[in-house]
């Protein structure tokens, strides 16, 4: 299984996603999407008059934003992706964490209803995924969680991304809106790892953007202790293509 998490400005390329789907509709592999929509989200907490904050790059969410968080994301996002890949002839299924089988819990009081999500190594990998494939689903997996008592949390997309490839012991690709990371001569990295990223990121090749993305591919591959490839959409069928990240 791999697991491919979409940056939410692809959500506005209409063509991007359309080459994306096309891809997904060629490839052998048994694949889930796991998206944010943070830009899309922020519209809708704008529009109702809501004014939103980001701690550390995590979006503030009291309870009473959760309404257009969840509408956004598990909501329009989801539906957006869904809408692509219908007209790309595929069939997809649209979830949250929840059905996806991650548990989540509240991250911290001072962030709301931002969630953190629960990835347990004992506990045996839930059917459903494994079911919808098998019937030639493609699961959207929204990074909307949910607690035990029911309530809503806001999760972290690339947080989402990594728990759904640790549970299912899948790979996991960051799909962006760029190729790979460039060096400073702007042709594509093949690998990095802990030490070659520390070093472009002081001497300012990595930067800005990209220095998120690549330090959140980096916790990644720490945390699921496999490499993770970043890099657009065609990735997927040239695995020479990206960089690959690793420890």
């Amino acid at each position: 299984m791999k697991v491919i998490k979409l940056g939410g400005s692809l959500l506005e390329q209409t063509e991007t996603l359309g080459a994306l789907f096309q891809s997904l509709q060629q490839n052998d592999d048994d694949i889930v999407l796991v998206h944010g929509g943070g830009a899309l989200v922020h519209q809708w907490l704008a529009t109702a008059g809501l004014q939103s904050e980001k701690v550390n790059g995590l979006r503030v969410s009291p309870e009473q934003h959760m309404l257009y968080i969840v509408g956004g994301l598990a909501g329009t996002a989801n539906k957006v992706l869904m809408k692509q890949a219908i007209a790309s002839g595929l069939k997809p299924i649209g979830m949250t964490l929840y059905e996806a089988g991650v548990n989540c819990v509240r991250q911290s009081e001072s962030l709301g209803q931002v969630g953190l999500c629960q990835v347990s190594s004992t506990e045996p990998v839930p059917a459903l995924l494994a079911d919808l494939l098998m019937h030639g689903y493609l699961p959207i997996i929204s990074s909307i969680g949910f607690g035990e008592n029911g309530e809503w949390f806001n999760v972290n997309a690339d947080d989402a991304a990594v728990a759904v490839a640790a549970t299912y012991h899948a790979d996991l690709l960051l799909i962006t809106d760029v190729e790979a990371v460039l060096d400073d001569r702007g042709n594509p990295l093949s690998q990095l790892n802990s030490e070659s990223i520390e070093k472009l990121t002081q001497n300012g090749v990595i930067k800005d953007g990209m220095e998120v993305k690549v330090r959140g591919a980096l916790s990644a591959a720490k945390r699921l202790r496999r490499c993770v490839r970043i890099g657009s959409w065609n990735v997927m069928n040239n695995p020479f293509s990206g960089t690959q990240i690793s420890e």
